[in-house]
């Protein structure tokens, strides 16, 4: 399964992006500021680049999720639900971005992606995410 996201604006707080899975848009994303070279520490979206995504068990969330592999400077990244850039530690929020700075209808769009990530994990798929 291969996941994109490639980053459409990046803002002063937050950066929008699209998210496809194997080639189809399915919703859109959004992370803290990007910095380049700077890393701060729940303020910085994942640096661009190839990463493995696997489901596993999250303390913080209690529960089975998509967490992204070996990101430098950073662990426990997941793809979850959130809204705007205060629902996110360095991870990949999933949602609708129709309006300024937020995402909308988040829960469901996870559902949709968890799914698809799952069942790949199922079927003991290699999961990639590339993000640009």
């Amino acid at each position: 399964m291969n996941i994109q996201v490639n980053r459409i604006f990046k803002g002063d707080t937050y950066t929008i992006g699209h998210l496809f899975v194997n080639d189809k848009y399915v919703c859109d994303t959004l992370e803290d500021e990007v910095r380049p070279g700077k890393k701060v520490f729940a303020e910085t979206a994942i640096p661009a680049g190839t990463y493995t995504v696997t489901w596993s068990f999250s303390p913080h969330f209690c529960r089975n999720m998509p967490e992204v592999l070996n990101v430098p400077g950073f662990r426990n990244i997941r793809i979850h639900a959130g809204n705007d850039s205060s629902d996110t530690e360095g991870c990949i929020l999933l949602g609708q971005n129709k309006v300024k700075g937020r995402i909308i209808n988040s829960r469901e769009c996870c559902v949709t992606v968890y799914d698809l990530i799952f069942k790949a994990f199922k079927n003991k798929e290699k999961i990639i995410l590339q993000i640009g």
